[in-house]
């Protein structure tokens, strides 16, 4: 099994910033994507953003240009950081992990989710 531990959500006024931490632990032979989606109320779930076991990432139109998505393979965390926050940031934000065991089994585990707002 796969654990996943995020940090780093809040209150933060409209302009501010955040940095988001998704560290995993567990079963892991190795992460092959790690992503950041997010769900606002009454509102679908999307994807923040994505960074694939190349280095290549990808993100929501929503956020492109304002978030960064980066990982450090040595401690098998993702981070996101998020400038220039607006109140339709406002979500509960929650990590996505695709992973393989030692015995190249597969599987996909979710974060808890952690609330950001953005409001004066």
């Amino acid at each position: 099994q796969v654990q996943l531990v995020e940090s780093g959500g809040g209150l933060v006024q409209p302009g501010g910033s955040l940095r988001l931490s998704c560290a995993a632990s567990g079963s892991i032979f190795r992460i092959n994507v790690m992503a950041w989606y997010r769900q606002a109320p009454g509102k679908q779930r999307e994807l923040a953003a994505i960074i694939f076991s190349d280095g290549s990432t990808n993100y929501g139109d929503s956020v492109k240009g304002r978030f960064t998505i980066s990982r450090d393979n040595a401690k098998n965390t993702v981070y996101l950081q998020m400038n220039s926050l607006k109140p339709e940031d406002t979500a509960v934000y929650r990590c996505n992990v695709q992973t393989v065991n030692g015995f190249g089994y597969r599987s996909e585990s979710w974060g808890q989710g952690t609330q950001v707002t953005v409001s004066s």
